[in-house]
């Protein structure tokens, strides 16, 4: 019998798992599933936002914050051939320049040199710290005591020293385990060995009373601790490349030490460049220098080559020469053509003496009619050619009264005549041979010069190979004098070649940022919650309410049983005589009317109730379905029919020796078993003894004639069917009810126990089976709860589970 049950449980199972395969009714979303569980799920949300936010103030409580300085730099870089005056580039390269220039700057900057200087500036290599409630917190600047040390060959770097103060004068030093661990006692200003090092700690302007109570730590920090520190937290960028601007900017979580650093590396920055800049000016320097001991040398010899051309060749400027011997040749071209002038006007006079009359005009002079002879320069030429002209000119007058010769006063005046042109003929011969001479030296002056311009083309390109060097070594050797006293100028007062555009800032902090982790606490708890509605949406398989009970069924819903939360029950109990006018009374009496309109006959009816599994409330709906039809003068029996897992003694509290099964094995009559209740009209029959075979006690000729007699004596049978679940013999009852109720409990009975009460209706044609939602919250809200808790337990055959009461249990219930 035991092996036919079990048959009959996994067939049951496998039905359950073809019919969840099948297509759902109703599916998709249900928005009312969605929103209930968005309202029982909103103090979780709440819940989870807060967390959110909680956690968001923690870090931010506990996270130290890190701040951030920074200035602005201008690079007023030039190149050596720039400040030279050699350099002469187009815009792109120069911009290339630049830019390649900037990025060398910036290495500059991060580079080893300057961290060398910036730890010699601010003595970073020792850090000192103090301990906080939770955090530990560097002290920078603000140290009660400092350390020096002198570094051994083994020494220990980057390990934290533990210092507390024991007296104004004394303090304990504790070691960690990477150094043995232990306690050193120590007095301030007395060195001492440890860990490598020889330390000496005095107190500082900083150190008071109060500072005995603080615990203190310090680390010695390596180079390559330091160089690490300086990258990571030191960063440089280029602001614009065409302005030459640059930014340092440094992070920290000491505002103080931030800022210090960046001013510190400006500070270093510019010694730096001031070194380099005299480095490089001295460079320069000695390159001038060298350049002008060259150029002097050079000098020098051009100058001797100009030197023994000009002794060579008689001449400094032989292009200046040019223009004075064609000057010299068109003056002599002039002198001898006045001396040709004069020359032919002598033998104008010559001609006239041959005609014996030097001039024929009475009133002239012989100046007028020969203007030449002005320009005659022998004085006595002149002078007799006008005694001769005078003469001729007497004669005429006189030969107007006398004959020639007729008279000695006209003899005389030939003869004067005769003897003046005696002697101007002569002075015409000797002034005649002077204007050949003076022509002949005149050629021959000519003929030299002449000479003397053919040959200057060659001197003149002598002397111009010569000068060029020559005026080049001058003019370089001037411009290296110039540059000279402009290195000698700088490098007395040498400036860097950039300006602080802007110091370093106040340290702002940077991070963490509150409003965005406000921000992401808030959005982390947001997302949880809507992630958690998610998964229980999608993870609900419960009914939670009549819609869904409704849209997943084919059976009419005949009424809800709300919550009962007056009392907590460990079994079902008979509530309704106790509480006539309660919410659960008046769901039970609606179901009660509503039974009226589908019960086939009015007087006689077999009403069984049955569910899917235990723990569902058949047997309280049982129970309180037959008070309230009692309570309207009808009189009710109830017959457990759960002998497997009798309920019905439990509520009214009787024993369960002798029942249903003692009657249908003719041990007893229905008249020795029945019971009576509080309630009149109200009797109920036990299940009696558990029997081995059930069904087949259920299916015995017995129990037919049983029914027939008990609606002989009462008006209404209402029986309490085992689970259809698990067993079938609910399913042999339920086809002999004249009303099949099937109770669904809500947030209990899964909605795939929905498809059971579809396949009862499609295989066993239980067209009057009626569903009933138990244990519904009458809030509205998603989950109505397990409230009167009466706690069966998942199983068949488990024993029943009693309720806690305590505040745990109900607090699971209500989050549940």
């Amino acid at each position: 019998m035991a092996a036919k049950e079990d048959a009959e449980l996994e067939e049951l199972i496998r039905n359950a798992g073809r019919e969840s395969e099948e297509q759902e009714d109703g599916g998709g979303l249900d928005l009312t599933t969605l929103l209930a569980v968005a309202r029982k799920s909103l103090p979780w949300m709440v819940l989870l936002i807060g967390l959110g936010l909680t956690a968001a103030w923690l870090f931010l409580r506990y996270t130290p914050p890190l701040y951030k300085s920074t200035s602005t730099l201008k690079i007023d870089e030039k190149t050596e051939a720039g400040v030279l005056g050699l350099g002469g580039l187009g815009a792109a390269v120069e911009q290339k320049q630049s830019l390649n220039k900037l990025s060398g700057e910036i290495e500059l900057i991060k580079s080893d040199i300057i961290y060398r200087r910036l730890n010699d500036s601010l003595a970073l290599d020792v850090n000192y710290y103090v301990q906080g409630t939770v955090l530990e917190t560097e002290i920078y600047g603000i140290s009660p005591f400092e350390v020096s040390y002198q570094a051994t060959a083994d020494a220990t770097f980057d390990q934290k020293l533990a210092l507390r103060f024991l007296s104004p004068t004394t303090f304990e030093l504790t070691l960690p385990e990477q150094l043995g661990g232990g306690e050193q006692q120590h007095s301030f200003g007395q060195p001492f060995t440890v860990a490598g090092f020889r330390l000496t700690v005095r107190p500082t302007r900083e150190y008071s009373p109060e500072a005995l109570d603080g615990e203190y730590s310090f680390m010695i920090n390596s180079p390559g601790a330091l160089s690490n520190y300086f990258n990571t937290n030191l960063l440089v960028d280029i602001v614009n490349v065409d302005a030459n601007t640059i930014s340092i900017s440094f992070t920290d979580h000491n505002p103080a030490k931030a800022r210090d650093i960046v001013d510190a590396v400006d500070a270093v920055y510019l010694e730096e460049k001031l070194v380099r800049k005299r480095e490089q000016s001295a460079r320069a320097l000695r390159y001038i220098n060298e350049q002008l001991s060259n150029n002097n040398e050079s000098l020098g010899q051009a100058e001797e080559n100009m030197q023994s051309f000009v002794k060579r060749t008689g001449s400094y400027d032989v292009k200046g020469e040019v223009g004075t011997i064609t000057g010299l040749l068109q003056e002599l071209e002039v002198e001898r053509a006045k001396l040709q002038e004069q020359g032919e006007m002598m033998g104008d006079v010559g001609r006239l003496l041959q005609q014996e009359q030097l001039t024929t005009r009475a009133d002239g002079d012989v100046m007028q009619s020969i203007p030449a002879l002005a320009e005659v320069k022998d004085g006595q030429l002149v002078q007799r050619i006008t005694e001769l002209s005078d003469a001729q000119l007497d004669l005429k007058r006189a030969l107007l009264s006398y004959q020639p010769g007729a008279t000695v006063a006209m003899q005389i005046k030939e003869q004067s005549i005769a003897d003046l042109k005696k002697i101007v003929r002569q002075l015409l011969r000797k002034n005649q041979q002077l204007l050949k001479a003076q022509e002949a030296k005149l050629l021959g002056k000519r003929a030299e010069l002449e000479t003397k311009l053919r040959s200057l083309p060659d001197k003149y390109t002598e002397q111009a190979r010569l000068q060029r060097p020559l005026e080049l070594y001058e003019k370089y050797n001037l411009l290296m004098m110039d540059k000279q006293m402009e290195f000698g100028i700088s490098m007395a007062g040498a400036t860097a070649d950039f300006q602080v555009l802007s110091p370093a800032s106040p340290a702002v902090p940077i991070s963490p940022i509150k409003f965005i982790i406000y921000a992401i606490g808030l959005a982390t708890g947001l997302v949880l919650g809507l992630g958690l509605i998610a998964v229980r949406y999608l993870l609900h398989n419960t009914v939670t309410n009549i819609r869904e009970l409704e849209r997943n069924t084919n059976a009419p819903v005949l009424g809800v049983i709300p919550t009962y939360d007056k009392e907590k029950m460990a079994v079902s109990k008979l509530v309704v005589d106790r509480n006539p006018k309660s919410a659960l009374s008046e769901a039970v009496r609606s179901i009660r009317t509503n039974l009226e309109f589908i019960a086939t006959s009015r007087k006689k009816r077999l009403i069984s109730v049955t569910s899917t599994i235990s723990g569902e409330g058949k047997t309280f709906v049982t129970v309180n379905l037959a008070g309230i039809i009692a309570a309207s003068d009808q009189r009710v029996v109830i017959l457990d029919l759960d002998m497997r897992k009798p309920k019905v003694h439990l509520a009214f509290d009787t024993e369960n020796t002798k029942g249903i099964s003692t009657i249908l094995i003719e041990k007893h009559t229905w008249q020795d078993c029945v019971q009576h209740t509080s309630i009149p009209t109200l009797d109920f029959i036990s299940a009696g003894p558990t029997p081995p075979n059930p069904s087949e006690l259920i299916l015995s000729d017995m129990f037919d004639p049983l029914i027939a007699e008990l609606h002989q004596h009462y008006d209404v049978i209402i029986i309490d069917t085992p689970p259809v679940g698990l067993v079938t013999d609910g399913i042999l009852i339920m086809r002999k009810a004249d009303v099949p109720i099937y109770v669904v409990r809500a947030n209990y009975s899964k909605k795939s126990f929905l498809k059971n009460i579809n396949k009862l209706i499609r295989t066993n044609g239980f067209t009057k089976l009626t569903t009933v939602l138990n244990d519904a919250q009458t809030t509205g809200g998603y989950g109505y709860g397990y409230g009167y808790g009466y706690g069966y337990g998942q199983g068949y055959y488990d024993e029943d589970n009693t309720a806690k009461g305590g505040l745990l249990s109900r607090l699971r219930q209500r989050i549940s």
